[in-house]
């Protein structure tokens, strides 16, 4: 009888591993056996790459890769013999004082510069982009629901210039090229897009879509119109949303991966149900108490058989606890009007976060002016 042997590990490559759901990726894929190349700007900076090389199986089925987007064929030493390459990596900078050459062009120019190391590498078989909702519905009158063939209005985003507008549409000009320079490269190029990711983390930056999340916690309002009409997911349900399909033979084009719709009603109400410690706004200026529900369709991604795990309730918990063991969110924004509960809640504060000024610290989350998103986290 012979001996079974062990199928030779699959090498693949994580850009922008570092942030929030690239390293996230990084562990499942680890997890599983995958040979991983985690690319990310400074593999020297200790403070954003010790928990990579901290994951379990690390050691012996982890690198680290120096590459970075602004330069072209920074990438093609990393996935040079990769079968599968997950790109996370997208500038993010909502406050640039010039959107079109501080994120949109070096988005696109970065995209196809990964596509050309492919192309070189001559054994990737498949690119998995993680795209954004912001793709899909940003328009002047929202759909009541929405699925991969939709598309955000671009003449709509560039007169608005809402929030995070750049973003946008440094995402769909990036998804078309990459489409495009696909096919002429004979490359499955799979794009997941998912709404607002939410959950644990263990980097430790502060992810900027729990920036948008939580925002019903710290008061952040330019973000409340992003979950107005929100689509949620878990971090965990999208890194093994990505694996599904990189493993799927037949996986190609557009998947939505969304779990959860809700308003940012249902949102403050579950919040104020589940933490009642927080002092969430029962109203929010300009948004009508009975909006409807904007949902996100995640039939085509179900049907190929994957299921979602966790629930709203999850993933928020998953979340909170993650922001206030690292002190990046305070256990308590009720104000007591008992002097011992007051000192007690503002002590518990100074415990964990070392911030003896409650408004502060609600405020210092936002003020992060530059974030790449697979460096600090949002690739939603």
């Amino acid at each position: 009888m012979p001996l079974e042997t062990t199928p030779p590990s699959t090498t693949v490559c994580v850009t922008g591993a570092s942030g929030f759901i690239g390293s996230w990726l990084v562990m499942r894929l680890l997890e599983r056996g995958y040979i991983v190349r985690a690319t990310v700007r400074d593999p020297e900076n200790l403070k954003k790459v010790k928990p990579l090389i901290e994951l379990p199986k690390a050691d012996t089925n982890l690198t680290l890769w120096k590459a970075d987007m602004n330069i072209d064929g920074s990438y093609d030493e990393a996935v040079q013999g990769c079968e599968g390459v997950f790109h996370m990596a997208t500038p993010m900078d909502f406050e640039s004082d010039d959107p079109e050459n501080e994120v949109i062009k070096p988005t696109i120019d970065g995209m196809l510069s990964i596509m050309r190391s492919c192309a070189k590498a001559k054994t990737v078989k498949k690119i998995i982009f993680t795209n954004s909702a912001g793709t899909l519905n940003v328009e002047q009158h929202q759909k009541p629901a929405y699925d991969e063939t939709n598309w955000s209005d671009l003449e709509f985003i560039y007169s608005k210039k809402m929030t995070g507008w750049m973003y946008f549409v440094s995402k769909i000009l990036a998804e078309k090229a990459a489409t495009e320079a696909a096919k002429e490269n004979n490359i499955n190029f799979i794009s997941i897009i998912p709404p607002v990711v939410v959950g644990p983390f263990f980097m430790s930056a502060f992810p900027p879509s729990l920036i948008t999340a939580l925002s019903p916690i710290t008061g952040n309002e330019a973000h409340y119109s992003i979950i107005k009409q929100g689509q949620f997911v878990h971090v965990d349900d999208l890194c093994e949303a990505h694996i599904f399909l990189f493993e799927h033979p037949t996986a190609e084009g557009r998947y939505i991966c969304s779990s959860h719709d809700a308003t940012i009603y249902d949102i403050a109400n579950m919040i104020r149900k589940n933490w009642p410690e927080y002092n969430i706004p029962i109203e929010f200026e300009g948004i009508d108490k009975d909006i409807p529900v904007v949902s996100f369709s995640s039939k085509k991604l179900e049907g190929m058989g994957f299921s979602f795990k966790y629930t709203l309730e999850e993933m928020f918990r998953g979340a909170i606890d993650s922001c206030r063991e690292k002190g990046l969110l305070p256990f308590s924004t009720q104000i007591h009007t008992n002097g011992e509960n007051k000192e007690s809640t503002l002590n518990s504060q100074e415990k964990h976060t070392g911030i003896d000024n409650q408004e502060k610290e609600l405020h210092s989350i936002t003020k992060e002016k530059h974030m790449t998103a697979g460096e600090n986290g949002k690739c939603d």
